[in-house]
């Protein structure tokens, strides 16, 4: 028997597979603020490229799920989903609360921000989720916890009146919207979990996408002309990238490193986004990054460190963004 089929060697095989795809899923979900600039610079608004998104990953997730629910039909001994009408009329709803209206704000925020700001404002919806923990449920908040927060938003107070300093008002407009896609994210988080453990995240992740699905393209068809849809060429790369590279690929990488290394420490990977983004902005888009978006970065990553050293959040086992 060789050293690479022991099983030590296969646990740390999966370890490692399970690392990569965690890397690779929260670096995929990072180009989402870059391809929606870069969408906008060719003509395309957010609205319309939030409905792209949807039109090309809704009928893959959907598939998806549908394929998982039928062997887990087959699977002798496997957990059969919960599909009642009150539970899938649930996660319809929370679907449409994150993949509509957050994204919808957190579309329209690029238009106000940087990507970098946008992200790094997004990232720290694990706070949130503490917050309405606190609020609802009466769970602990520690003074690590608050004092994460502090350092958190901190880094992000530096960063703002940078920018606001230079773009003005646009930037305390884009930070507001992106600020309720960050509540309404962490609400989808508490209210995800117990569906999920209902349903599976697969069928789940089919039934909150697939029911946001319409609402974001009658949205669409009240506030644009249909010919809004025909982009080619460099355009219509972009809308595929945002439904693919940008929602679909970092999913299904993100599940499977939960599924291979646990949540928590998928989670903490996860925190290497805003500096993908970051990287991103500054060598595609030609976004500045001065003293004071170095030093809020890293601020804001300390502070989400530290957040998750002690104050571990359940998050959704397929964790599709806004």
């Amino acid at each position: 028997m060789t050293s690479a089929s022991t099983p030590a060697a296969r646990t740390s095989n999966a370890q490692l597979l399970g690392v990569a795809l965690a890397f690779l899923g929260a670096a995929f979900f990072a180009t989402k603020g870059i391809v929606i600039k870069l969408a906008m610079a060719d003509g395309i608004d957010p609205v319309t490229t939030l409905t792209w998104r949807m039109l090309v990953a809704v009928p893959i997730f959907v598939t998806v799920g549908l394929i998982g629910y039928r062997r887990e039909l087959t699977t002798p001994g496997a957990r059969t989903p919960v599909l009642d009408r009150t539970t899938l009329l649930q996660a319809a709803g929370v679907g449409i609360l994150n993949y509509y209206l957050a994204s919808l704000l957190d579309f329209s925020a690029l238009s106000y921000i940087t990507a970098q700001l946008d992200r790094l404002i997004l990232l720290t919806y694990p706070f949130f989720v503490v917050l309405f923990g606190a609020m609802f449920f009466r769970r602990k908040v520690t003074p690590l916890m608050i004092g994460s927060l502090v350092v958190s938003y901190l880094g992000i107070v530096l960063i703002f009146a940078r920018d606001f300093s230079v773009e003005g008002d646009n930037v305390l407009l884009g930070s507001a919207l992106v600020f309720g896609a960050a509540l309404i994210y962490a609400a989808y988080n508490i209210m995800a979990k117990p569906l999920i453990d209902k349903m599976g995240p697969q069928f789940f992740t089919s039934v909150a996408m697939s029911a946001a699905g319409p609402v974001v393209v009658l949205h669409f068809f009240l506030s644009h002309p249909v010919s809004a849809l025909a982009v080619d060429g460099h355009g219509l790369l972009l809308m595929l990238a945002i439904g693919t590279i940008s929602t679909v690929v970092p999913a299904y990488c993100i599940s499977a490193g939960i599924g291979l290394i646990g949540p928590e420490r998928t989670a903490m990977i996860g925190n290497i986004s805003p500096v993908v983004t970051v990287g991103l902005a500054v060598g595609i888009l030609g976004e500045a990054f001065t003293v004071w978006h170095a030093a809020g970065t890293v601020l804001v990553l300390l502070g989400v460190w530290l957040f998750g050293r002690k104050g571990k959040v359940k998050v959704p086992e397929v964790d599709v963004e806004p």
